[in-house]
């Protein structure tokens, strides 16, 4: 480290080459404060120096230096751990790439070899027609070709001989070719990528096979994969039966397994399985399973009520060691789901490899990426709440809703009569179990007693509209769906309590805040906490609104993932809840019946009038959209639950059918307004470029702007009204006009203006404007506002304000503006936001 020496004077720790040579003790020193504090000031340095004594013939300089090398060694040092860890995955990355492509290899060949075969069986068709000989001599081939099985029984020895043929058959999917895989569209290799994932092609039931890379030992692997209800949603309970440990130091075990139906309309699936957990010659660990079958002659499972017996052909992990640590996995999952006992509309989801791929075999692979990244980096995340704990919320929310849509009957759910429609299900549940933890006292002082359970539920089928998009606006504008217009449910919910209030809108409604709580790697999950202010709990809260807590589970917002099931589950909650804080799930699961992507634009807006489609491109968007999603489906399960007094049960029953149509109305609306279809056969009622209402406002709009502040907004010189509106609707600032109103709210807003407000069309008449600003932007614009409706327009000094999401937004500026109409009286106030962006 190069120093400057003064006066001629060289410290004793100076050598000769002008570089200081620091003693042990002084690294030691200098080592302690830098993890105390990395980047300290100059105050601070000094300050140091003077509290260590043998840092006293070292000059400030010097420290500084010595911090700033430190701080470029810690760089360098994290930067090449990062390349190493990035050339680790890259290697094995195409190690497992090469492996593919020897498959894939074997994979021509063997179709090569198969083609010439029926070649030639084809050309002697006419010779085997004459001669019955080649008849005989290929169905004696045949015969030989067939493995003949030894004698099995429920003994150590015939568990034995199954587990190993499990095991054979297994490999030959996982590394061979014994099933024809297709690689899932979209599903990229990399370094940072899930892994190499294919659906199967013409093989009996569905299966799918993964590849990939985790930060995991393989030991730890097995142990998270083997407790499969930690990961898969849809298992109920795995119990296993009986161990058998096996000559060779593995282990057969005996398992019954149940899973949910993922609907109203389907029942649920059970498993009787054998599992085989062995380790290879090479290291590699394998955990295969099969069902066990009467034409095995091995042990038996009775069938059990409720439930349909699935088969698990084949299936299993494949765990090998990777170099520098971690895990290569190879994930096969084959299953034949018995689609003929549910109803014909319905069997495209149990005939879909790509459903199973996303539900099990990519469920299985995300669950150890989200392990392995929460053992690398910090212990704890968002509200101080430990991955662990988060996980466990997420679990515990959609196993809730599972149980509330499936009701069986040993969990104590029991069914009502209907009042002669079917088209609402309640189930009531009274079990202790069930009312563990319920009866809690709110942060509202309000005290929920509760000795019942009731669940609401009902299944619907959607046409044309895709479940990304149906759900996320769901997510976002709970008003369009929660309906408060239900006397019934009022008086009910003012007797039951908070715990009940799901979503609705008794007395005043002042819109929700999203509080991010944790995600996924990939973002395709996410738990959240939603504020709901202002919601009327009792008489007293119509004077004073109190806030309401959802605790919030989303998943399947992805529009370019296929065959994702959509989820929206939520849970009231206190406001400090805890990790065993008791949970009360209801909500939405949609599930797409149509295995074709989705060819819809992730950039699309929400908008249910669909008032602003602007410019030739955006019309032909919505044209190519319908024109590809025209066949869409999705059925679509809605389950609410309520706690309740004994009796009050046929009150809240009535209550809860009556609130559960009302919801079904409201996504039905919904959905027909999003659906491509609806926009496209409504398209031709307006101008290709908007409404003329549209568009003259958005000639007001320029005409004001010149008026009063003597430039134009635009910088287009065409006089039209639709270029203009199409220029608006694009300019890079934000731009959005309010009311004049005692509550002023917003009406219009361009592209960005959305954008900033994270927000749509029709969800922007909910939003008023001093919502949007903090204390000292609201308190500018009263003492701005004389000055805008006098002078016609004022400039604002930049500040933040937020979005209706609650995300802080900073701009440089804004302007605000008298908009005047043709008989030049004001119309409203408009806004423009210059050079905003999320904080």
């Amino acid at each position: 480290m190069a120093m400057s020496c003064k006066d001629g004077k060289q410290p004793a720790n100076l050598d000769n080459g002008k570089y200081v040579r620091y003693t042990p003790e002084q690294v030691e020193a200098l080592e302690r404060f830098y993890h105390e504090c990395p980047k300290p000031s100059s105050i601070r340095r000094q300050q140091f120096i003077r509290e260590c004594p043998i840092l006293s013939n070292i000059e400030p300089k010097q420290i500084k230096v010595w911090f700033q090398n430190r701080r470029c060694r810690e760089k360098q040092r994290k930067e090449s751990s990062r390349l190493q860890a990035v050339n680790r995955k890259l290697t094995a990355m195409n190690k497992l790439l090469m492996e593919e492509n020897d498959r894939l290899q074997k994979q021509v060949s063997q179709l090569v070899y198969e083609n010439g075969y029926f070649r030639q069986h084809t050309q002697n068709t006419t010779l085997a027609t004459k001669d019955t000989s080649c008849e005989s001599v290929v169905t004696s081939g045949q015969h030989h070709l067939t493995p003949q099985h030894p004698p099995r029984d429920a003994s150590p020895a015939g568990l034995l001989s199954i587990a190993e043929e499990t095991l054979t058959e297994f490999l030959s999917k996982a590394t061979g070719t014994a099933v024809e895989w297709v690689q899932m569209p979209g599903m990229k290799p990399g370094p940072d990528s899930i892994g190499i994932i294919a659906i199967s092609h013409g093989c009996t039931g569905v299966a799918a096979r993964a590849c990939g890379l985790v930060g995991l030992e393989p030991t730890r692997v097995a142990e998270i994969l083997k407790d499969r209800p930690s990961w898969f949603r849809d298992c109920r309970a795995m119990d296993v039966l009986n161990v058998l440990p096996t000559a060779n130091g593995g282990t057969i075990e005996l398992l019954y397994m149940q899973l949910y139906a993922p609907t109203t309309l389907a029942p649920a699936r059970d498993f009787w399985l054998l599992r085989y957990t062995s380790v290879l010659e090479d290291g590699s660990l394998v955990i295969c399973e099969r069902s066990l079958k009467n034409t095995q002659n091995g042990p038996s499972m009775p069938s059990v009520q409720h439930f349909v017996r699935a088969e698990m052909l084949p299936s299993g992990y494949l765990i090998r060691p990777c170099e520098g640590g971690g895990s290569i996995i190879h994930i096969v999952d084959h299953m034949d789901l018995e689609p003929w006992s549910v109803p014909e509309v319905l069997r495209p989801l149990y005939e879909s490899s790509t459903v199973l791929a996303q539900k099990t075999t990519m469920a299985a692979l995300r669950q150890l990426r989200q392990i392995a990244q929460e053992v690398s980096q910090s212990n704890l995340t968002n509200w101080g709440r430990r991955p662990a704990a988060l996980r466990a919320l997420s679990q515990r929310l959609s196993r809730g809703f599972n149980e509330a849509l499936n009701g069986f009957t040993d969990e104590g759910w029991s069914v009502m009569g209907n009042d002669g429609m079917d088209d609402v299900t309640i189930l009531v549940n009274s079990s202790p179990e069930k009312l563990m933890g319920l009866n809690l006292s709110f942060s509202n002082g309000f005290s929920a007693v509760s000795n019942a359970v009731l669940c609401a539920k009902a299944s619907m089928l959607l046409q044309n509209v895709p479940p990304a998009i149906l759900l996320r606006f769901l997510r976002e504008h709970r008003s369009e769906w929660a309906d408060n217009n239900i006397d019934a449910y009022s008086a009910a919910a003012i007797k039951v309590g908070p715990c009940s209030l799901l979503g609705s809108r008794v007395g005043s409604y002042g819109g929700q805040v999203i509080l991010p709580l944790a995600h996924t790697i990939e973002h395709e999950e996410f738990l959240e906490v939603i504020k709901l202010e202002g919601m009327g709990h009792s008489p007293e809260d119509a004077i004073m609104p109190r806030d309401m807590f959802l605790l919030q589970l989303c998943s399947g917002m992805d529009e370019n993932a296929i065959g994702t099931c959509a989820e929206l589950i939520f849970a009231p909650i206190d406001a400090s809840f805890a990790d065993d804080a008791p949970l009360l799930p209801s909500g939405f699961r949609i599930i797409p019946l149509d295995s074709a992507k989705e060819a819809s634009s992730p950039n699309r807006t929400l908008d249910l009038a669909s008032a602003l489609e602007t410019g030739p491109a955006g019309n032909k968007s919505s044209t190519d959209y319908s024109a590809n999603s025209g066949c869409m489906r999705s059925v679509m399960t809605i389950a609410f639950e309520f706690a309740f007094e004994s009796h009050m049960q046929e009150h809240v029953a009535s209550m809860a059918r009556q609130y559960v149509r009302s919801i079904i109305s409201s996504v039905q609306r919904v959905a027909l307004a999003l659906s491509p279809s609806h926009l496209g056969s409504h398209a031709g009622l307006r101008s290709p470029l908007g409404t003329p209402e549209a568009q003259t406002l958005a000639r007001w709009i320029c005409q004001s702007y010149r008026c009063y502040l003597g430039v134009e907004l635009l910088k287009s010189s065409s006089e039209g009204s639709e270029t203009i509106l199409k220029t608006l609707w694009h300019h890079s600032d934000a731009i959005m006009c309010c009311s004049l109103k005692a509550l002023p709210v917003f009406t219009f807003a361009n592209q960005a203006g959305l954008d900033m407000l994270e927000t749509t069309l029709v969800a922007l008449q909910d939003i008023t404007l001093e919502k949007i600003f903090d204390d000292h932007g609201r308190k500018t614009l009263c003492s701005e506002f004389p000055q805008i409706m006098q002078q016609g327009f004022a400039c604002l000094q930049g500040g933040i304000c937020l979005s209706s999401m609650g995300r802080p937004v900073s701009y440089e500026r804004a302007v605000a503006w008298k908009v005047l109409n043709e008989e030049e009286t004001p119309h409203c106030i408009c806004f423009m936001f210059i050079n905003w962006s999320f904080v």
